[in-house]
């Protein structure tokens, strides 16, 4: 018996000493290829805060050139404007002027005014007839008619104004009441 035992521990102490050599070695290799992975993914995550750190500087400058230059487009719409007023400024200073040409020259700066107005997406408030909108709507009196229903607008004070939606000034109006 204790040669038997001797044979199989000889046998499974030789398979043990073949054994470790190779273990240390797959270790060896996973930790280098553990490193390697790490090594990548530092990598890629600096890229990624890089990135990013670029798209955060490129929308800040894109918000500051939108707020300097943003009315720019708009500028442009009212220079015709500035000029028609320009011109009916000098023609009244020079006395060549009769009633008939002072209206229409302000007909036509009006005109140019509101088409400047219409291709920056400013559009009229007018609501004669709809039901009072306290979003949309200032109610300036509350009259008595006998041809409306109460709370319905009757009338126009001032036109109102939406900028692509969004009231810019309510339009404030006569409503009707009860």
């Amino acid at each position: 018996m204790g040669m038997g035992e001797n044979v199989e521990t000889g046998d499974a102490g030789a398979r043990a000493s073949a054994s470790p050599p190779a273990e240390p070695e797959r270790l060896q290799q996973a930790l280098a290829e553990s490193e390697e992975r790490a090594r990548s993914h530092w990598e890629q995550y600096l890229r990624a805060v890089a990135e990013l750190d670029n798209v955060r500087k490129r929308a800040q400058r894109d918000i500051e050139a939108a707020n300097r230059y943003g009315l720019e487009k708009f500028a442009a719409e009212l220079l015709p404007v500035r000029d028609s007023l320009e011109l009916a400024v000098q023609s009244a200073d020079q006395g060549e002027f009769d009633l008939r040409s002072l209206k229409q020259g302000q007909q036509a700066t009006l005109q140019l005014l509101v088409k400047a107005l219409d291709r920056i997406g400013l559009t009229p408030i007018n609501p004669v007839g709809e039901p009072f909108d306290p979003t949309r709507h200032e109610a300036m009196l509350a009259q008595q008619s006998a041809t409306a229903e109460p709370g319905t607008v009757l009338q126009v004070v001032q036109t109102g104004y939406e900028l692509n939606g969004r009231v810019v000034r309510p339009a404030r109006v006569i409503v009707a009441r009860a």
